[in-house]
């Protein structure tokens, strides 16, 4: 008998409550949801190589005899295994690190005479080494392995890859219904493959499913808006006249534009849902502020969401520069507020007294009640998730929705993923923005590059070194934010130097902004956590640290805090020797190229959509199959697949597929319309 697809996991034997938990963390929730959750590569095993024929940056299979085994104390407690092939005749030795073990684990090893090994391979010190690799121990020299392709899976911190490999075992043995449109035996063959040629065709006709599924998904969200009754917002007071003639600066043609579609859309009864792009720098805030001068004007609220403190801290003082003039109350709600503060402000909030109310995370909470909330701005918008968005939403009655982005998204992506939306792209910045010079350099030359940066301080210029890392790590090798900060507090006695990062508070992070803002720091070594919406006009220089850790669009994002003055800018790229093709390709796009937009296509070449967008970790889209860098090709066809399935007959075979197609790649409890 077929099981049902949409039964919850722990029907599957041997996954209780708590490995249930841990699923969740992965978006698996029932039988089905486990079967889609599809190997992200596969590892070739069928040949094991020798030590000697082992390279720094490649992953590697290796059978050597163990050694020994010591535990080393250092930063962080390990395992070191030593293996050799001696045996063999060929010399060369490699150590396996493991930096969370157990006695069971060390004592097994050392019972054992044999290892196989699978993992990255790189340097510890002069010492060829492969950190955490997985590996089985023997009592004598094993035999060849298999002739086959290992799965590896997106997984989880308490979930291995071999549990994981148990698990697509388990849920490929069951009995499956076969009906039309559900790609079960599809699915099936992509984690048990023959060759990767087979992979291949498989995945592109599960991509062409899955973006069906996908697109339908998305046009019926559209369909169910049009049918939802929001507050219209004609022309009123006339504040906005007031705002343009406030400003100090003359918009855009794209500005105008841009805020001219925003503003029709709102005279409508339909909501409104207008994604705007735009570069870094090119003025998206402004015409937010436009759109919530409308709601004010009919004695409605406007709430604007940011993805940080520091971002919502920026917004806020922008938006009371402009809009207190004009009588309009703003005020700011996080979660680092002061209990009496936060009391004071939702009460404010509540009684309508706040009218332009700019926030974090925060307006999600229970406790935030809004008088009349008639357009909701998100900025940022892939930082948050659907339901995040959702929930701000139904705090109003089918309130507006402008939805901005500094990442430029190529047209392809907008297609797909913004299928239910209007779009808006300010594609032109504002005059007087200084060029940026972008320089590539060896890390090994970093000493000329504080001697740049210093020439530019000593002429009162303000300066970013941003890093990719907190603290030193034993597993990645790059420099990190706080070893930055100890070396160039030392090296420049002459400068004030800050530091910024993630772990701080967010109180703490917006003093330490607001002081380099102000000209308190000379210099300021950063994590990412700078990459969107500070705006310091004095900052005309920036050190990026192991760039090549980075994607072309979180680069673009960060060398746009500067050339925001009087001064033309610099950016400084440092990268390790030993850059990977791809790595080279992207660093010099972006020495060659200001253009948001085309490093965004470049980058979903290069990396894929989910980078680009930052899906992967705002718990947003991330397709299973579909790879828009590989098969942006299909859409026409997947357009017009999917406008004949929607306008298929009930219990036609087309309406078949339809419901197949969704029960497998868009289950309806999951916040997905069935149509």
């Amino acid at each position: 008998m077929a099981i049902d697809p949409q039964a919850e996991i722990t029907e599957l034997k041997g996954v209780g409550p708590a490995l249930a938990q841990t699923l969740e963390k992965l978006g698996i929730y029932r039988l089905i949801d486990l079967l889609v959750h599809l190997p992200m590569r596969y590892q070739d095993r069928s040949k094991v190589l020798t030590i000697g024929q082992l390279r720094s940056g490649d992953e590697g299979y290796i059978c050597g005899q163990i050694l020994g085994s010591k535990i080393l104390f250092g930063r962080q407690r390990s395992l070191e295994v030593l293996v050799g092939n001696n045996s063999e005749g060929l010399g060369g030795d490699i150590r396996l690190r493991f930096f969370r073990f157990s006695k069971f684990q060390k004592s097994a090893i050392d019972n054992a005479k044999y290892i196989r090994a699978f993992g990255s391979v790189g340097f510890v010190g002069r010492n060829l080494a492969m950190a955490h690799p997985e590996y089985k121990t023997f009592d004598a020299e094993p035999g060849p392995p298999k002739a086959e392709l290992t799965p590896v899976y997106p997984t989880t911190q308490g979930l291995g890859q071999q549990r994981l490999r148990n698990l697509a075992e388990k849920i490929c043995a069951l009995p499956w219904p076969q009906q039309q449109g559900t790609p079960f035996e599809k699915l099936i063959a992509l984690h048990q493959p023959t060759s990767l040629a087979k992979v291949e065709e498989l995945q592109q006709e599960l991509a062409m499913d899955e973006l069906c599924a996908y697109y339908i998904v998305m046009k019926g969200r559209a369909l169910k808006r049009r049918q939802q009754q929001a507050m219209a917002l004609p022309r009123a007071d006339g504040l906005g006249r007031k705002l343009l003639d406030n400003l100090g600066f003359n918009l855009t043609s794209a500005q105008v534009r841009v805020v001219g579609e925003t503003l029709t859309d709102l005279e409508s009864t339909t909501p409104m849902l207008r994604l705007v792009q735009g570069d870094v720098g090119s003025g998206k805030t402004v015409v937010a502020a436009f759109a919530a001068i409308r709601a004010v004007e009919h004695a409605s609220q406007a709430a604007i969401m940011a993805p940080t403190e520091l971002l919502a801290e920026q917004h806020f003082h922008n938006f009371s520069n402009w809009l207190t003039p004009l009588g309009i109350k703003v005020t700011l709600l996080t979660g680092q507020m002061p209990a009496k503060v936060k009391r004071e402000t939702l009460a404010e909030i509540a009684d309508g007294t706040a009218q332009v109310i700019v926030g974090t995370h925060a307006l999600f909470q229970d406790s935030v009640n809004f008088a009349r909330l008639a357009l909701v701005i998100i900025d940022e918008q892939h930082r948050f998730g659907v339901h995040q968005r959702m929930i701000l939403q139904n705090k109003g009655n089918f309130p507006h929705q402008l939805v901005m982005t500094a990442t430029p998204i190529p047209r392809t992506l907008t297609m797909t993923l913004y299928a239910d939306m209007d779009v808006s792209v300010i594609d032109e910045l504002p005059k007087g923005r200084q060029p940026i010079t972008t320089h590539t350099v060896k890390e090994d030359n970093r000493e000329k590059v504080i001697q740049q940066v210093t020439q530019a301080l000593a002429q009162g210029q303000q300066a970013y070194w941003v890093c990719t890392l907190i603290e030193d790590s034993d597993e990645i090798d790059a420099m990190s934010a706080n070893a930055s900060f100890e070396y160039l507090t030392k090296n420049l006695p002459n400068f004030r130097v800050g530091l910024l990062h993630g772990r701080m508070r967010g109180d703490e992070k917006v003093t330490i902004m607001d002081a380099f803002k102000s000209g308190e720091y000379d210099i300021l070594v950063a994590t990412t956590v700078v990459e969107v919406g500070v705006d310091v006009p004095n900052a005309t220089h920036m050190v990026i640290e192991n760039s090549e850790r980075l994607g072309l669009a979180q680069l673009h994002q960060l060398r746009g805090r500067v050339g925001r003055g009087q001064v033309a800018s610099r950016c400084f790229l440092l990268f390790k020797p030993g850059l990977s093709q791809a790595g080279q390709h992207r660093l010099n796009a972006l020495r060659q190229s200001q253009d948001g937009f085309y490093l965004a296509e470049q980058d979903l070449k290069l990396r894929g959509p989910g980078d680009i967008l930052g899906t992967r970790q705002a718990g947003e889209q991330s397709f299973k199959i579909a790879d828009l860098a590989i098969h942006a090709f299909l859409m026409p066809r997947v357009i017009k697949r999917s406008e004949s399935l929607m306008n298929a007959a009930l219990g036609s075979d087309e309406h078949a597929t339809l419901k197949g197609l969704l029960m497998t790649w868009a289950p309806a409890d999951h916040g997905h319309l069935t149509v």
